[in-house]
């Protein structure tokens, strides 16, 4: 009789909602050219994702979906499902989104639909505005999405607001929940150090959670990177297979969840960090989540990647559509010994290199505390007396005498405890005021919570333009996290540390671009430990790894290839690995945004003469290696070679890298099929990149094929040698 009675229940609930749905439901469809994402209501006056996946031909076959999902084998909890922005205190039992103590104390919230609007931003973008209230409380959750047609890219984020007589508490404020039904989910994470960024990892989700985050408050990375790639039913392919790529535009603490539930079902909540992190909100004030950012593909990982690229240069990437100089940078030639003469010196050889620009680093500033070492003078941006007694104007009028541009390095976010500042400020620095001080590589954080800091921080750039119209580009570095957590400024609340830090970043860099819009600047931190969208919403780009063994880059540069365009990664040909060839180094850096960091009068005449005519190769090739369609061929992960190409988007001009890590003797080397080629049209290939007097041993150099017999089947570019590098430009007949 039980089981009557509740099957009947059941077959009435079914037809009530039924005929709910055909009177009151509301459908949202947010569409890129390949992806549909659908939320609906239900009877109960809540949005629900019903589907996330290629999209639908056919708009009335919306109206099959279900905004409910059977969520366990308990009748009674059936009418439960993939809520679009879940909340703390109802009847889900799983991760939050969103969790509020209201004034009163109460701890729930539920939210019901009220409106939404749809609106075309430029021909390809379209922003969809769905607000959300709570039904017990004046509490209002607006959600953004964007999405980028021919990128299939979407971004989403969340503006909280309140009218409650008191402010309430953020407990959790996601940017995004997403929702998968697969059968099986596999995530890649991306994790590292110093020196060895974006390792690449994947494992199953099982039931439970998986969380990926970090704690360093001035930056995302170091040992775990803000991206993700989740594999539907295998791990994540690179040609082939259900694949989503996504990540948080968030320049410091972030969270990725990923939770299976008890039926098998995915939720992916992404935004900041809530460690520490309760943000006491007051009436009428929207708080702003960052924007989470994906894609996803059903040709595999690499076409999603060109998703990120092309969305990147387009949107998001600061001059994304504009040229990259390349460089000669002083650190590994001089490290901090220095001067006038000698920087002049290298401004020659950088013109001799044939490069555009001559990068100073480190060890230009401070007077009172020279900044000799990296154990003083942050914070104290005057030119140091003892080295440059002209000072930077002096520099500025010595590049241009050159022929090539001048750039300087600055950290305007630290501060060396030796130093002016530290003395004048010490309420400026983030520092526990009742224990002893922790130094992270000699060093403390300025407050970015403070406007007073703010305005000094943007004084640091502000002023050496003013003085110095003519300086081309910034490299900006940012070596610690943050530690001592204790905001002077903030006082007893501590707990909007983390959030109010990056905005005070933030606001900074507003300032700086609508001053100073074409402005070239490199994002830097410790290596590559900045490499977030929302950061590089300011930069031009951002400095990969501190690590230039071309051995390691080859790995680094695969892992960043994942979600960057090629024109956003530095790479740098230096001493690391001497072991290596001149050759070797340069192609592996020619893969990325080109520079060099090496003492260019210790090499050999034959090695000079290389790297004057690889730069002569990449500035002609740039259009395919800056703005063409990257395909990562032959993974270095799983295999003793490497091989990467770019090509244009009209398809006329390629370069093929092609790269011998550590070959075994007599192993089988099979031919490299390429991507990207018209296959009704004919390509030269030829090697370039080829040492002065040496001629090319590819048996095919010169030769002429159809696209289609190189994509099909391919060229055998790999040998047996240890370290060999080989580069092939690719032209239509």
């Amino acid at each position: 009789m039980k089981k009557y009675w509740t099957l009947l229940m059941l077959l009435l609930v079914g037809f009530n909602l039924t005929t709910w749905a055909q009177a009151n439901e509301k459908i949202i469809r947010i569409s890129t050219d390949e992806t549909d994402l659908i939320y609906k209501t239900a009877p109960n006056g809540r949005l629900y994702q019903v589907y996330l996946g290629d999209k639908l031909q056919h708009e009335a076959d919306i109206q099959h979906f279900s905004p409910f999902a059977k969520m366990g084998s308990d009748g009674s909890a059936g009418l439960r499902g993939g809520e679009i922005y879940m909340t703390s205190g109802a009847e889900d039992y799983f991760e939050p989104a969103l969790m509020v103590k209201h004034a009163d104390g109460n701890m729930s919230t539920i939210l019901t639909y009220v409106s939404s609007e749809q609106k075309n931003l430029d021909g390809n973008a379209t922003e969809t505005i769905i607000t959300l209230k709570d039904d017990a409380y004046p509490l209002q959750v607006i959600l953004h999405f964007k999405a980028f047609k021919k990128e299939n890219v979407i971004t989403t984020w969340t503006e909280i607001s309140h009218q409650e007589k008191k402010p309430i508490i953020l407990g959790r404020y996601a940017s995004s929940i997403i929702y998968f039904e697969r059968p099986s989910y596999y995530l890649t994470e991306f994790s590292g150090d110093w020196a060895r960024e974006m390792t690449m990892t994947t494992q199953q989700l099982q039931y439970g959670k998986k969380i990926l985050d970090t704690k360093l408050g001035s930056r995302a990375a170091m040992h775990m990177y803000p991206f993700f790639e989740l594999g539907m039913n295998q791990p994540a392919q690179e040609h082939q297979g259900e694949v989503v790529l996504g990540t948080i535009a968030w320049t410091g603490n972030f969270r990725f969840t990923f939770e299976v539930d008890n039926v098998g079902n995915l939720r992916v909540i992404s935004g900041i960090n809530p460690y520490a992190s309760n943000y006491e909100l007051p009436a009428g004030v929207p708080f702003q989540t960052p924007e989470f950012i994906f894609t996803r593909s059903t040709a595999g990982k690499d076409k999603a990647s060109r998703n990120f690229h092309d969305w990147a240069r387009n949107y998001q990437l600061k001059d994304g559509k504009a040229d990259r100089m390349t460089l000669l940078n002083n650190w590994e030639n001089t490290g901090f010994k220095f001067d006038e003469k000698i920087l002049s010196n290298v401004m020659s050889e950088a013109k001799n290199l044939g490069v555009d620009m001559f990068l100073l680093d480190d060890g230009w500033f401070a007077n009172k505390y020279p900044r000799n070492d990296d154990h003083a003078g942050l914070g104290d941006w005057q030119a140091m007396k003892s080295k440059l007694p002209n000072g930077v104007p002096f520099l500025v009028k010595e590049a241009k005498k050159a022929g090539v541009k001048f750039g300087i390095w600055i950290e305007p976010e630290m501060v060396n405890p030796k130093s002016e500042l530290a003395e004048k400020h010490p309420d400026w620095i983030i520092k526990l005021p009742n224990r002893k001080t922790y130094y992270y590589r000699n060093q403390l954080v300025l407050d970015l919570a403070n406007p007073e800091v703010q305005d000094f921080v943007f004084g640091v750039v502000d002023n050496l333009l003013t003085e110095n119209p003519e300086l081309a580009f910034f490299k900006w570095d940012c070596n610690s996290p943050i530690t001592n957590i204790y905001s002077p400024y903030l006082k007893e609340k501590q707990e909007q540390l983390y959030v109010d830090h990056v905005r005070g970043l933030y606001n900074v860099l507003d300032r700086i671009k609508a001053k100073y819009p074409k402005l070239m600047m490199m994002l830097c931190s410790g290596g590559g430990a900045r490499c977030d969208y929302g950061a590089l919403k300011y930069f031009t780009e951002f400095w990969a790894s501190d690590d230039t063994d071309p051995i390691e880059r080859l790995y680094i540069q695969w892992g960043f290839s994942q979600f960057f365009p090629m024109k956003a990664i530095c790479a740098h040909v230096t001493n690391w690995n001497r072991q290596t060839s001149v050759k070797f180094r340069v192609d592996v850096a020619m893969m990325c945004k080109m520079g060099f960091d090496i003492g260019l009068h210790d090499m050999s005449p034959e090695d000079l003469q290389f790297c004057q005519e690889a730069v002569k190769n990449y500035n002609r090739l740039k259009p395919a290696i800056l703005e063409g369609d990257f395909y990562r061929l032959v993974s270095p992960y799983e295999s003793n070679h490497t091989s990467v190409m770019s090509v244009t988007t009209d398809k006329s001009k390629a370069v093929l890298y092609a790269y011998d890590i550590h070959p075994r003797f007599a192993e089988p080397r099979y031919p490299v099929c390429l991507k990207g080629l018209d296959p009704d049209k004919m390509y030269k290939v030829e090697e370039i990149n080829l040492m002065p007097g040496k001629r090319s041993f590819f048996q095919e150099n010169g030769k002429v094929f159809s696209g289609d017999y190189l994509m099909k089947v391919g060229l055998r570019v790999f040998t047996g040698r240890q370290t060999n590098s080989s580069i092939f430009e690719i032209t239509a007949q």
